[in-house]
């Protein structure tokens, strides 16, 4: 799908998964669990929305890029959190524009963690293997990739559902090390079958 059609459902308020507010799992793992990574680190968040991760990570002591190729996302997620700072910063781009992140500082290996939440349903699920590749590249060794994923088995999308196993699967042939794969706890009432996951490189 096109940016255009993204600007297009921001405007109009029809991106479909819109809380508000950080995933509830996400924030519950990061704030509460002896397993989540912690800072400092140089964060990426791809299709980052609003910004609620982004902004959660910043708050937690990262230094994050919040990564979306909608201007109307970016536009939402600096009147919601703010301009840029030296914790946060807002890049318009394409994850998969190589060129466009170079010229941002993000390079193949210059990133300690990536979180994941709602790009990787987003976009066409013939992309994914190029996702897994293009996070991959993007980590330092033993960087991490922290996802929640929507599981959901409907055939439409966006969003677009996945197998939790393929999935799984997927992640490990693209060179990531699974520490944890599991049913979130306390999801959103709207958000059915989520799973968390954190992996290594």
């Amino acid at each position: 799908m096109a940016a255009s059609n993204w600007d297009q459902r921001y405007i109009e308020g029809s991106d479909r998964w819109e809380l508000g507010k950080p995933a509830p799992p996400l924030e519950a793992f990061l704030r509460t669990d002896s397993r989540a990574p912690k800072p400092p680190g140089r964060l990426l968040v791809p299709g980052c929305g609003r910004g609620h991760e982004a902004a959660l990570l910043a708050d937690l002591g990262y230094e994050v890029i919040g990564l979306d190729f909608s201007s109307e996302a970016i536009q939402r997620a600096q009147a919601v959190h703010g301009s840029d700072s030296a914790q946060l910063r807002w890049l318009q781009a394409d994850l998969f524009d190589g060129g466009a992140l170079a010229a941002a500082g993000i390079n193949d290996g210059s990133m300690q963690g990536v979180l994941e939440h709602t790009c990787f349903c987003a976009i066409d699920p013939a992309q994914r293997g190029a996702y897994l590749d293009t996070v991959a590249r993007l980590l330092a060794p033993g960087g991490w990739l922290l996802g929640l994923f929507w599981c959901h088995p409907r055939p439409d999308g966006p969003p677009w559902g996945s197998d939790p196993a393929l999935l799984a699967q997927h992640l490990a042939e693209a060179g990531f090390h699974q520490q944890l794969w599991e049913s979130a706890q306390g999801s959103a009432p709207e958000r059915d079958n989520e799973w968390l996951g954190l992996w290594r490189r």
